[in-house]
């Protein structure tokens, strides 16, 4: 958790908004790459990237 509030910090200081879309977007994929890499689902993802 210290890492996310120094990470928002940076973000707050260095006027660096938009990089929260980025970062959103990166976690959603890692998301989906750990949620689909064990299931059924994985042929279908896979087929998005």
């Amino acid at each position: 958790m210290n890492f996310l509030s120094e990470l928002l910090l940076f973000l707050r200081v260095r006027k660096k908004y938009w990089l929260l879309p980025l970062i959103a977007l990166l976690l959603f994929f890692g998301a989906i790459i750990l949620f689909a890499s064990g299931t059924v689902v994985a042929p279908f993802i896979y087929t998005l990237f």
